[in-house]
């Protein structure tokens, strides 16, 4: 501690600008300091010596006065300009592979690409067919929107190692989203006519119904499509317009505990297929508490192959899961359990005939080959447009921390901007070939990563196992079960429920942060997604308003034999000034703390409200003494009143950490200097940032410049003793900061 501090002493008088640590290049800052000349002035101390301490002068960079007028117009010029090398380079911007793609290393990449597009491409199949479910779509659906979303993220994604894709918590908002719309509709969500399902015509697959008209499948991807749509569009608006900074009011705390939550509601939708149940999938607020209601009120109709199917398929699922998490670091790759469970339970439902004689449910026929495109259905867009604005934000906010999380730890750059672009085409294009919302996955990236993956090439190799899959193999999973999708939905949420572990941790790291996750977490489960969402914002924004609205804030006292100024309530043996009191507020001073501001600098220095009272009153008891006095009254009856001189005679005010003031931080700081000044105690500021000097010059704080304002607290410790030396007044020293320290 010592050595820091002599070294910091050294570099402080050396080059007194450099006393916060900060280097002042002599292009843009002069620091002058002003060769005072040393004088002797009578003191009451034993040296009888005292100096005139340097005050530094810095000269502002002079502002540009561009008319708003030409910078427009010059802006547009830009903007408008046409040449061969700025549309090429708007065009390899918005496709980034022109960029990487034609200096591909095929011998050192190509071996990891292939093997973790194939690994991610397999694990995709099961889960894409799981989370249509989940999305209240068909089955094929779910492998169209996979298959699309790793096509397109490969020609304008910019992130090597994210996998896009089907995401959970999107597709139970989608299919929140699509339950209310069937509802309104007049569809029934529990029981569906099997005269309605979809029907194959060779490749061609069509919606038909005995009336000719959309049937409750038909109309549940209209309406999934549409909110894609629409989410892709507020996507790349936020692309185009750089409002990305929208993310960063989505913590880490809070998106954490959103999507916990939201587990737990997926958990509850999934639970009556585990169960062989038909019950209506519940939606809006309390659905959780409704569903698990409805769940237990239909108990007993429980169909036992479906339940024995789901336990089977949960023993087998968790341990292996357990084993690849436990193992990931000696297997080459992890081991496809999912896709063996599914194969091994439909081959059972199918040779078992299951279907036909315990009635389990069964995905049904899902058709081959590509539907005919279809554009979202205009008139649905006022019913959906609010709820795509959640699902957008959520979305790429997932997107961009996934993809700057992995570009950060490979060594390599990630455009935040061309994420947006990306991912919101990975919504707009695929809604119009029957696709529902996509954004990137934490589980299937790192299973990406683990791989070997190199490029944005394995999202390829993945599309075409996909695209295998549904042109081809798709019609064997016929027999399948609805109880192992639920299975394998409800294992994969295994990674969100471990967060509790966490919250130890947590608490004791940051307790805010911690109270934040719980409440974002039980608003998104007990009342619903998009509420719970919205609770979470403003719930972390109130966190930072009260964290503000009642800072820290403490005396500080001089660090041995330094310049170092510290709280005296956190650290030991700190050196005082007799009369003189450092005051420091960690936090902006703006219209809600600033009367926590003053009343905390009262409360921890002076009050000069009460001190400048007790003046007028005792001089009121003085004047009637002496009435008293003249009209013969003996002076033994009469009270000594007169107050003695105050010690206190500076106030040195630490701006380090207040970011910005605004009307009413300034209006405070000089009512502050006002009340102290009336009792003769001088108010000083240090190390106040040039937006607070800016403030201070606009509001006519200071009536010449930089009158009372300080670059560091140790030189305006110095100019008020200075000051007060200069009154004639004896500082006596003691075991505080003594005249010969503030000299060196």
């Amino acid at each position: 501690m010592s050595s820091g501090s002599t070294e910091q002493h050294d570099l402080s008088r050396k080059d007194s600008g450099d006393r916060n640590g900060q280097e002042n290049p002599p292009s843009r800052i002069h620091a002058e300091l002003e060769k005072g000349s040393t004088t002797d002035c009578q003191q009451f101390e034993a040296t009888n010596q005292c100096r005139h301490y340097p005050k530094i002068h810095m000269e502002p960079q002079e502002k540009s006065t561009t008319n708003l007028k030409q910078f427009v117009i010059k802006k547009l010029k830009k903007s408008c300009q046409c040449s061969s090398t700025k549309a090429k380079n708007m065009i390899f911007g918005f496709l980034p592979v022109l960029q990487w793609l034609p200096k591909y290393d095929l011998k050192k990449n190509i071996l990891g690409d292939v093997m973790s597009g194939l690994i991610v491409g397999i694990l995709l199949v099961p889960q894409s067919i799981a989370y249509s479910l989940l999305a209240g779509q068909e089955p094929i659906y779910g492998l169209y929107t996979s298959f699309f979303a790793s096509f397109i993220y490969f020609l304008l994604g910019t992130s090597r190692h994210i996998s896009v894709g089907i995401f959970g918590i999107l597709c139970l908002m989608i299919g929140e989203v699509v339950d209310r719309e069937l509802h309104k509709a007049g569809y029934d969500t529990a029981h569906i006519d099997p005269s309605l399902r979809m029907v194959s015509d060779g490749n061609r697959s069509l919606s038909q119904t005995p009336d000719s008209i959309c049937n409750r499948s038909c109309y549940a991807i209209r309406v999934g499509s549409t909110v894609t749509f629409m989410a892709g569009v507020y996507q790349v608006a936020m692309g185009f317009f750089q409002v990305g900074f929208v993310s960063v009011y989505l913590s880490d705390a809070l998106l954490s505990g959103f999507v916990t939550g939201a587990s737990f509601t997926i958990l509850t939708s999934q639970a009556k297929y585990l169960l062989g149940l038909s019950l209506p999938r519940t939606h809006g607020v309390g659905s959780l508490i409704t569903t698990w209601i409805h769940i237990f009120r239909n108990i007993r109709k429980t169909n036992l192959c479906d339940l024995i199917t789901s336990l089977l398929c949960l023993l087998v699922l968790l341990p292996t899961k357990e084993l690849n998490e436990h193992f990931k670091s000696k297997l080459k790759a992890p081991i496809p359990t999912e896709l063996i469970v599914v194969v091994a339970a439909t081959l059972a439902s199918h040779f078992g005939r299951l279907h036909e004689k315990y009635n389990t449910s069964v995905a049904g026929h899902i058709p081959t080959g590509f539907m005919p495109p279809q554009a979202p259905d205009w008139n649905l867009i006022p019913s959906v447009a609010t709820d795509a604005v959640a699902i957008s934000i959520i979305g790429f906010a997932i997107t961009v921390s996934l993809s700057e999380m992995f570009a950060k730890k490979h060594g390599y750059t990630v455009k935040a901007n061309q994420e947006m672009y990306a991912i919101g085409f990975c919504n707009i294009i695929p809604s119009f070939f029957h696709c529902f919302t996509t954004s990137a996955a934490l589980a299937k990236t790192l299973v990406k990563e683990s791989t070997g993956c190199q490029t944005q090439l394995s999202g390829v190799v993945t599309a075409l196992v996909l695209l295998l899959v549904f042109l081809v193999i798709a019609p064997l999973f016929h027999s399948l079960q609805k109880c192992v999708l639920g299975v394998i939905t409800i294992v994969n949420l295994r990674g969100a429920l471990h967060k509790f572990k966490d919250l130890p941790r947590m608490w004791r790291v940051n307790r805010i942060d911690t109270v934040i996750w719980f409440v974002t977490m039980l608003s998104s489960a007990l009342i619903s997604t998009e509420i719970g969402l919205l609770i979470g914002v403003c719930f972390s924004m109130f966190c930072v308003i009260l964290r503000t609205q009642k800072p820290k804030s403490s005396l500080l006292g001089l660090v041995g034999e330094s310049e170092l100024f510290e709280s005296m309530s956190a650290y030991k043996n700190l050196q005082t000034k007799p009369g003189i009191k450092i005051f420091r507020f960690v936090a902006p001073l703006y219209y809600i703390n600033k009367e926590c501001f003053k009343s905390t600098l009262y409360k921890k220095t002076l009050n000069p409200i009460y001190v400048k009272a007790a003046q007028k009153k005792a001089a009121k008891r003085k004047i009637k003494k002496e009435a008293v006095t003249l009209s013969g009254i003996p002076d033994e009856v009469s009270v000594q009143l007169s107050p003695d001189p105050l010690e206190l005679h500076a106030i040195v005010i630490d701006c380090s950490s207040i970011q910005f003031l605004d009307t009413a931080g300034i209006h405070t700081l000089k009512e502050v200097r006002s009340d102290y000044e009336a009792i003769g105690i001088q108010v000083l500021l240090a190390q106040c940032n040039p937006s607070v000097r800016d403030s201070l010059a606009r509001g006519e704080y200071c009536k010449k410049e930089d009158e009372n304002l300080f670059y560091s607290v140790y030189e305006a410790v110095a100019f008020a003793e200075e000051s007060q030396n200069q009154k004639g007044v004896c500082i006596p020293n003691g075991p505080s900061l003594s005249s010969d320290q503030l000299n060196k």
